[in-house]
């Protein structure tokens, strides 16, 4: 659905600035995808892209099988019909009532007034809001406001749904409402989502495949999955694990990285080393989450002093399913 080719955007003026540099990926149709990074690594840059409201100084865009980056202006505002865009601030009208704002793009588009209200009401009741038809934004939360802002992009009917850091102004309990909603009309309509966040949880919750950004530049992509369960950059790294062990902190050796991809988050690992080989371990750190049902993150483990009985714990663990170990030394939390 989305093909970003060696897409790269630099910003000129006294000193030039390189907000993307040379990034590719694809986004499958009806898939939810993550782009990651800190602040500042070019991810609403590069979202920005995908629809042109930034023109990629290098590089195509094709989305739909159609290659924005070679339209014409008036071909590409017909093709822009296909992505909507959600943001972190609402940008409601505040004059007009839930169903108005709903309604507007449709105006634009010179839908007649009563059939644009019955698509409105269709959406608000889609996204749980048609109670607050006639409501303002004003008497709306955080959560609700967001609510009429996605139920005004799914109007012109897209196939692409852009969120710009869509949850970021929101509190916890908002925040896992809207994403429950996105994957909802994911899930009925078939949209393909892609999604811009600087949090982990946003991307763990929902998406399926994710890419991280890091000073502009893709570093990692894959399943969501496996980059939790065994990032292989720094910047992955960092973002999995924000709080993970620092090695100078810990002894030069026996130190061993587990890492968990996809098994039961219910087996005692350590304790089952404990009770079937009568080895101790020490824990020194761990970022483990349970996703489903099933386990994935990192554990950083001591193994004994004792050269035979570190050799009994590491061939225990090797033989774990969904398990793989690594010697620690390299690994910085």
């Amino acid at each position: 659905m989305i093909k970003l080719e060696h897409v790269s955007k630099t910003f000129s003026g006294q000193s030039e600035v390189h907000a993307v540099r040379d990034v590719s990926l694809e986004v499958a149709p009806g898939e939810i995808f993550g782009i990651i990074g800190y602040s500042g690594a070019g991810k609403s840059t590069l979202v920005r892209c995908i629809n042109l409201l930034e023109r990629p100084t290098e590089g195509t865009v094709t989305v739909d099988g159609v290659e924005l980056t070679a339209l014409a202006p008036r071909q590409l505002r017909a093709q822009r019909k296909k992505i909507a865009m959600i943001f972190q601030q609402f940008n409601l009208l505040m004059q007009r009532t839930c169903l108005d704002n709903v309604c507007f793009p449709l105006e634009i588009a010179g839908a007649k007034k009563e059939a644009a209200r019955r698509r409105g009401m269709e959406l608000l009741e889609l996204v749980e809001l048609g109670d607050k038809a006639g409501a303002y934004p004003v008497q709306l939360s955080g959560g609700q406001k967001q609510r009429v802002a996605i139920a005004r992009a799914l109007a012109s009917d897209p196939k692409v749904l852009l969120c710009d850091e869509a949850t970021s102004a929101l509190d916890p309990q908002s925040t896992r409402a809207i994403l429950r909603l996105i994957q909802k009309i994911n899930r009925e309509t078939g949209i393909t989502v892609v999604i811009i966040t600087h949090e982990m949880a946003v991307v763990e919750e929902i998406c399926q495949r994710v890419a991280i950004l890091d000073s502009g530049s893709l570093v990692e992509t894959g399943r969501v999955e496996d980059i939790f369960s065994n990032p292989q950059t720094d910047a992955g790294r960092r973002l999995v694990y924000p709080d993970g062990v620092a090695l100078e902190e810990l002894p030069a050796a026996n130190v061993v990285r587990v890492a968990f991809d996809g098994g039961s988050a219910y087996q005692p690992l350590v304790a089952s080393l404990a009770i079937d080989c009568g080895v101790k371990v020490n824990i020194l750190g761990a970022d483990t989450r349970n996703i489903d049902g099933k386990a994935f993150g990192t554990m950083l483990l001591g193994l004994p002093q004792d050269p035979a009985e570190a050799a009994r714990a590491l061939a225990y663990l090797r033989g774990q399913p969904n398990v793989t170990v690594e010697e620690a030394r390299d690994y910085h939390g």
